[in-house]
Order: C-alpha cells, then structure tokens, then sequence
C-alpha cells in the first residue's frame, strides 16, 4: 500500500527523523511543524523527484500523523464523504454521493492504526483492548466511531465513522430532497408541538438520526429536554434548556459501567419535559416506554426495523429480552406509550425517503393495531432517480392532544 507517494516503510522513517529534530521541552506551532517536515523530506533524493502536487500530499500526510487523525484526515476534510470504512490497515473504503469505493490510502501497520484508535476512545473515556474489543465513540466534530478489535476483527483492527453534516438538515431541506412531502411535515410538525410520542423506525443508513434532529426544530424551546444516547451524535438546536447524557462503558475491572436504561431513570429526577433516546437496541425498550407512560409527553425515539409493523414487534423482542413479563402486557405498554411511529427507508437510487406514518390505535384481539396515515407510493424511474410521493391515506383518529393543544384546526381532522 502506497500512501501518498511514500512506502509504509519509508513513512514510518521519516516520521521518526522529524520527531528527532522536534524539541522535547517546548511546544511546537502548527507551521514551526510544516517547516520541519518539508525541510527533512526535501532533503531526500527521492522526494525531489516527486511532482509538487505529490511532493504536497507527503507533506500533508506526515503533518497530519502528527496533529490530525493520520490517513483519515482528508477523508475527514471531505465535507461529500458520509462514511469511512477501515476494515484493515490497508483497506480503507468510503461512501461519497451514496457510492462505495476503495481509496489507496492506508496505515503502513496495524500497530499504528491501533494507537489512533485508543487516542479517539480515549478522548471520550472509553477503554477498547482485547478482553474488551466492541467500542462506540465519536470524534470532536461528532461523527460517530464503531470500533472492533482482534480476536474478535480478523482481519486486524476496524473501525466505521459515520460522518454528520456540521449543520444538520432541516425539515426545509428534506423537502427539497424529497424526503418527505410538504403535507407530511406540516403533519408532524403539529404531531411535536401537541406531544404526541413518535418513534422513528428504518434500517441502517436510512437518515433516522437526521430526521430526529429535524423533528426537534419544533419542540418548543421553552422546554426542558434531556437526550440519551450510546455515543451523543445529536445535534439538537434552539433548545436553551438542554441536558445531555451519554453512556459509559466498564473500567479495566469490569467496573463502572452506566446503560441506556440508567441513563433514563436518572433523567427521570432531572424534571423532563421531553426525553429523546438516540437509539433503543434492548432491554433500555422498557424504561423508555415507562417513561413515556409516566407523564413525559412529547418524547422521540429511534430503532431498527424493516417497517412499521416490524418495529412493534422488535420493540416487543427487546422488552422481553429485559423483562419477564406475559406478552399482553407488553403489548398494551407499547399501544399506551407510543403515538406514531415514521418509518424511513433507503431506496436503490440512495435517496432515503419516509415511507410509512402509522398512529398507533390500541390493542385489538391482543396484537397492537396500527392505521397508516401516510405511504409513499413508488411510480417509476426516471434518469436513474426513484419517482413516487408520499401519500395521505386515512386521517387522525386520535385527536385528542391536538384539541387540548389548540391545533385540531390547523391539523384538519
């Protein structure tokens, strides 16, 4: 693996000469450091021999192992790059205008790719190592970062960053993208500012974390919200009074650890008016549901599934997966706490749209009834781009927070 016009070898070497040449005693500015690289690379024969756009990219990649994330750095300067892939040292693969490609890029050893892995865990005080190998972390802009190590990654050391928009799209935007229809939003927007519970469904990639953060442009800033989440990837704005909580994971010793599912009953005392859970993977199903059920009208949540109906039965899943409790009791906890669950889907063409908007009914001969109000409706292909339109099928049935909040009328119901 070649990595900008220099040897694995060859990188490692030179790395190690501008380190010699650094004084340990005293701090060394930004371009103090380019000079010193440019003045130990362009003393070498080889180097001279580089065109200068190759001669610039050596010197960047070496300035970058020092003060930025090593290979990753202009990848992470890409603002078009959504998600980087390493699955080894040297493969590394991106997802840029929805497309997966190879990048000749790479560390030139595992041992290195390993330190910058406990430098990024280790800015957000989470432990990764072998006894211990799954961690979930984020980067200072906040892209989030799924880290797995050997024994378990065969391959060596990998590593997935999910890369969020510095400013996250509004609802605006994704009507223009044709995300969700104009009718839909103005939909919703009534459906956040009543209280209703929405929970947002989709498969991975399918802009769930992105809509939430749309959603929450209509909570009332007024509000008291607490947020939950694995590794905080929420990018919640015109919110003054905003508490944010974030898991962790157990020390060395196995000590320590904080869940999901502590995270919400402690939030509980904090006095919410809204708690939004980033993502609901298991047992934490309960006692966001509780909480729901417990006075905290308005919250949001997020889970994976194939579909609406498919959601209700996961939630289920993880319910019992924490608790023994018979089935019918499960099923009307769920049908009690939620009031609509969005569903969102990634199509062929890379577009991620809303596909379904189902009210939540009730319980009806035991199962959990849902009414679809919205559907997209696919129509064709046009230039290689999905056509179709988010449909309104059914009305509102219950109404009943949007009367006590003065809306009915703007709902249309």
């Amino acid at each position: 693996m070649r990595t900008s016009g220099l040897e694995a070898e060859e990188l490692a070497e030179l790395r190690e000469a501008v380190r010699a040449r650094l004084s340990w005693d005293s701090s060394v500015s930004d371009e103090e450091l380019l000079q010193l690289i440019e003045s130990e690379l362009f003393g070498r024969e080889r180097i001279r021999r580089m065109t200068a756009g190759e001669r610039r990219s050596a010197v960047m990649r070496l300035f970058h192992s020092f003060r930025g994330l090593d290979a990753l750095q202009p990848l992470l300067e890409d603002p078009e790059i959504t998600e980087i892939m390493i699955n080894s040292y040297q493969e590394i693969f991106i997802e840029k205008g929805g497309k997966l490609k190879s990048v000749n890029l790479g560390f030139e050893s595992s041992e290195r790719l390993e330190n910058l892995i406990q430098s990024i865990v280790g800015r957000v005080n989470r432990i990764v190592n072998e006894a211990s190998p799954i961690v979930d972390a984020r980067l200072p802009d906040g892209s989030r970062v799924h880290v797995v190590l050997p024994p378990i990654a065969l391959k060596g050391p990998t590593v997935t960053i999910r890369r969020f928009p510095q400013h996250p799209l509004g609802i605006e935007q994704l009507i223009a993208k044709e995300a969700i229809s104009q009718e839909a939003a103005d939909f919703l927007r009534d459906m956040v500012t009543a209280k209703y519970n929405l929970f947002i469904s989709g498969g991975t990639g399918s802009g769930k974390t992105t809509f939430l953060n749309a959603l929450s442009q209509w909570i009332p800033s007024a509000e008291r919200v607490i947020t939950i989440e694995d590794a905080a990837e929420l990018q919640l704005r015109g919110i003054a009074n905003l508490v944010s909580l974030e898991t962790r994971n157990a020390n060395s010793e196995g000590k320590g650890q904080i869940a999901i599912r502590d995270l919400i009953r402690a939030s509980l005392r904090m006095r919410p008016n809204r708690i939004i859970v980033g993502e609901v993977r298991g047992a934490e199903a309960l006692d966001m549901l509780q909480a729901m059920n417990t006075g905290h009208e308005g919250s949001l949540s997020t889970g994976h599934a194939n579909g609406a109906r498919d959601m209700i039965s996961r939630l289920e899943t993880m319910v019992l997966g924490g608790a023994d409790l018979p089935v019918p009791v499960v099923r009307k906890q769920i049908a009690s706490a939620l009031d609509m669950i969005i569903h969102l889907s990634r199509f062929r063409d890379s577009s991620r749209r809303v596909t379904e908007i189902c009210e939540v009914k009730g319980v009806r001969d035991g199962e959990v009834e849902l009414h679809t109000l919205f559907r997209f409706e696919e129509e064709g292909e046009r230039g290689g781009k999905i056509v179709g339109r988010l449909r309104r099928v059914e009305p509102l049935m219950n109404t009943e927070k949007l009367r006590d909040s003065g809306l009915l009328g703007r709902e249309g119901e």
